[in-house]
Protein backbone atom coordinates (compact mmCIF):
# COMPACT_ATOMS: atom_id res chain seq x y z
CA UNK A 1 0.00 0.00 0.00
CA UNK A 2 1.42 3.22 -1.03
CA UNK A 3 0.72 6.69 0.79
CA UNK A 4 1.16 10.29 -0.50
CA UNK A 5 0.10 13.25 0.63
CA UNK A 6 -2.84 15.73 -0.85
CA UNK A 7 -0.69 18.14 -2.79
CA UNK A 8 1.26 14.81 -4.34
CA UNK A 9 -1.57 13.40 -5.09
CA UNK A 10 -2.70 16.56 -7.18
CA UNK A 11 0.35 16.37 -8.97
CA UNK A 12 0.64 12.77 -9.82
CA UNK A 13 -3.26 11.51 -9.91
CA UNK A 14 -2.26 9.71 -13.83
CA UNK A 15 0.69 8.03 -12.55
CA UNK A 16 -1.44 6.95 -8.92
CA UNK A 17 -4.52 5.85 -11.35
CA UNK A 18 -1.82 3.65 -13.20
CA UNK A 19 -0.58 1.82 -9.64
CA UNK A 20 -4.40 1.89 -8.46
CA UNK A 21 -5.30 -0.25 -12.23
CA UNK A 22 -2.16 -2.16 -10.94
CA UNK A 23 -4.23 -4.06 -8.13
CA UNK A 24 -2.53 -1.46 -5.25
CA UNK A 25 -4.23 0.62 -2.99
CA UNK A 26 -2.87 4.47 -2.25
CA UNK A 27 -4.03 6.36 0.82
CA UNK A 28 -3.94 10.10 0.41
CA UNK A 29 -3.28 12.38 3.85
CA UNK A 30 -3.73 15.34 4.92
CA UNK A 31 -1.12 16.32 7.77
CA UNK A 32 -0.08 13.53 7.96
CA UNK A 33 -3.62 11.95 8.53
CA UNK A 34 -5.38 9.65 5.99
CA UNK A 35 -8.38 11.23 4.52
CA UNK A 36 -8.88 8.31 1.76
CA UNK A 37 -8.30 5.88 -0.35
CA UNK A 38 -8.02 5.18 -4.23
CA UNK A 39 -8.89 1.45 -4.26
CA UNK A 40 -9.42 -0.69 -7.59
CA UNK A 41 -12.87 -0.66 -9.14
CA UNK A 42 -14.26 -4.35 -8.62
CA UNK A 43 -16.31 -5.48 -11.63
CA UNK A 44 -19.75 -7.61 -10.55
CA UNK A 45 -19.94 -10.86 -12.60
CA UNK A 46 -23.85 -11.52 -11.69
CA UNK A 47 -25.42 -8.20 -11.37
CA UNK A 48 -28.32 -10.03 -8.92
CA UNK A 49 -25.56 -10.28 -6.44
CA UNK A 50 -25.22 -6.69 -6.56
CA UNK A 51 -29.30 -5.95 -6.04
CA UNK A 52 -29.92 -4.32 -2.86
CA UNK A 53 -32.90 -1.87 -1.61
CA UNK A 54 -36.30 -3.14 -0.60
CA UNK A 55 -37.69 -6.58 -1.76
CA UNK A 56 -41.25 -5.67 -2.13
CA UNK A 57 -42.45 -8.96 -2.88
CA UNK A 58 -41.32 -10.65 0.07
CA UNK A 59 -42.54 -7.83 2.34
CA UNK A 60 -46.01 -8.59 1.21
CA UNK A 61 -45.74 -12.30 0.77
CA UNK A 62 -44.82 -12.19 4.92
CA UNK A 63 -47.63 -9.70 5.32
CA UNK A 64 -49.82 -12.14 3.97
CA UNK A 65 -48.41 -14.75 5.78
CA UNK A 66 -49.48 -13.06 8.76
CA UNK A 67 -52.94 -12.42 7.31
CA UNK A 68 -52.70 -9.03 6.93
CA UNK A 69 -54.21 -8.41 3.68
CA UNK A 70 -54.07 -4.72 3.65
CA UNK A 71 -51.59 -2.98 5.81
CA UNK A 72 -53.01 0.88 5.42
CA UNK A 73 -56.64 0.08 5.20
CA UNK A 74 -57.18 3.67 5.14
CA UNK A 75 -55.59 6.98 4.43
CA UNK A 76 -58.09 10.24 5.23
CA UNK A 77 -58.52 12.71 2.28
CA UNK A 78 -57.10 15.61 4.35
CA UNK A 79 -54.28 13.60 5.49
CA UNK A 80 -51.35 15.97 4.20
CA UNK A 81 -53.67 19.16 4.79
CA UNK A 82 -52.29 22.17 6.82
CA UNK A 83 -53.60 21.94 10.02
CA UNK A 84 -55.46 24.68 11.98
CA UNK A 85 -53.69 27.66 12.97
CA UNK A 86 -55.33 27.79 16.49
CA UNK A 87 -54.00 24.21 16.43
CA UNK A 88 -50.90 25.67 15.97
CA UNK A 89 -50.99 28.33 18.90
CA UNK A 90 -52.60 26.17 21.62
CA UNK A 91 -49.93 25.58 24.20
CA UNK A 92 -48.90 22.12 24.95
CA UNK A 93 -50.32 20.97 27.88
Amino acid sequence: MKTVSLREAQDRLDELAQDVEQGETVTVTRDGKPVFDIVPHTEVSNPVEKKGGIDWEAGQAYLRSKGITNPFPYIADDFDDPLPEDFLLRPLP
